[in-house]
């Protein structure tokens, strides 16, 4: 199987021993407490389940400035995108070595993870500019990604986690919620050697479908990791459990049986799009991909990206010997009238716009909540059920 990034094995950091887990869980009642942002959440959650191996807890400024500007820590290590835990006040945990980091997404903050702090430092407006445009390419406030970093903090709590749970990613999505470890062993249960990673914050229609099939097909890859995040999106983008349904349903009527995995991770969107691209593809490789799919505008918002940014990255920043997984690049996939079937346009540059068919999303969602079917060419009927019944359900 495919090796993690950076180490000979996976070392996620969530503590499996019962005694203790159940000593650290003690411990954390007594110590200083931080509720962390919903952001440095997900990161625990990520490192708790082995996806962002080797890194073990939170970067500090000289680590992440060096991340954002060249993709290295100070250390050496290759990692595309600072990992942090930022905050406004740090007037309960000031002067304290170990601290109880305390989840902001469930009720009554219990503790997320066990942190040795190595430094409290504060980021300057410098600092924050230079990462902001770094990652995201942008200091407009008006990218999400941007905002939401802005307004997490300066205090920046960098050191070494144990983590104790995953947030509410385990008990609102028991089906589907795989730490990076449980990924691998399944992989390895199936006998698969070659996997294919397919990224998604959306419901999926025709052309992701046959994107996923068509890039198996050419890699030869034994089956299919269909790998959604579970975390926090921006306004407008549906649910995680709608999305979940509809693509389960694709899967179960529409790919041949032990070809795909469906599961999702516990993190939340960063909207960095080439950066955020190399992301994906590490701890892709964490979970034990071979190969991973890169479209138009992977992880993009608004029109802040080039179309095939998100890949040529991997060309231009990305050195040879980063990373071991494969990147499948992927073009616009859309219905073919002239062929009657799924192509990448790349492959047919005989058509013209008018021979696919094509739907915006706002046109998608006019549709839906009209409770107008969708053409079959675009999406399956059983995911469009799905959709429509969700939007309509909005509009009451």
């Amino acid at each position: 199987m495919i090796k993690p990034h950076g180490s000979e094995t996976l070392n996620p950091l969530f503590v499996y021993d019962q005694k203790k887990h159940h000593d650290l869980q003690k411990e954390a009642e007594g110590l200083p407490s931080l509720v962390i942002s919903s952001s440095a959440a997900g990161n625990a959650v990520m490192l708790g389940g082995g996806y962002f191996n080797p890194l073990t807890g939170y970067m500090n400024v000289a680590d992440s400035m060096s991340v954002a500007e060249k993709m290295h820590t100070t250390g050496g290590l290759f990692w595309p995108v600072p990992i942090l835990s930022t905050t406004h006040d740090v007037s309960g945990i000031r002067g304290a070595k170990r601290i109880a980091l305390r989840d902001p997404n469930v009720e009554g903050n219990p503790v997320l993870a066990i942190q040795d702090v190595q430094a409290i430092e504060e980021f300057t407006q410098d600092q924050m500019n230079f990462i902001a445009e770094k990652v995201f390419g942008t200091l407009e406030i008006g990218h999400i990604g941007v905002q939401t970093f802005m307004e997490a903090g300066r205090y920046v709590v960098s050191g070494p986690i144990q983590v104790l749970n995953f947030s509410y990613f385990q008990q609102d999505f028991p089906d589907t919620f795989r730490t990076a470890i449980e990924i691998r062993n399944e992989i390895k249960e199936r006998g698969w050697n070659k996997v294919v990673a397919f990224q998604t914050r959306n419901p999926m229609h025709r052309a992701h479908e046959e994107l996923c099939k068509i890039a198996k097909d050419t890699v030869n890859a034994d089956g299919v990791l269909i790998h959604m995040l579970l975390g926090k999106l921006k306004a407008g983008d549906i649910p995680a459990p709608v999305r979940d349904a509809s693509i389960r349903k694709m899967v179960e009527l529409y790919f041949p049986p032990n070809t795909v995995m469906i599961t999702g991770y516990g993190f939340d969107m960063l909207y960095a799009g080439p950066r955020e691209a190399v992301l994906h593809a590490v701890f892709r490789q964490n979970a034990g991909c071979t190969h991973f799919i890169i479209g138009r505008d992977h992880a993009g918002v608004g029109d802040y990206y080039g179309a095939f940014d998100a890949q040529t990255i991997f060309d231009t920043q990305v050195p040879k010997d980063a990373l071991q997984i494969e990147i499948f690049r992927a073009d616009h996939t859309a219905y073919s009238k002239k062929l009657n079937k799924v192509v990448m346009m790349r492959d047919v540059p005989d058509h013209t716009k008018d021979d696919f068919i094509l739907l915006s999303g706002t046109k998608v969602r006019e549709m839906l909540s009209a409770g107008k079917d969708l053409p079959p060419e675009f999406s399956r009927p059983e995911v469009a059920k799905i959709l429509m019944a969700y939007y309509q359900d909005l509009d009451k």
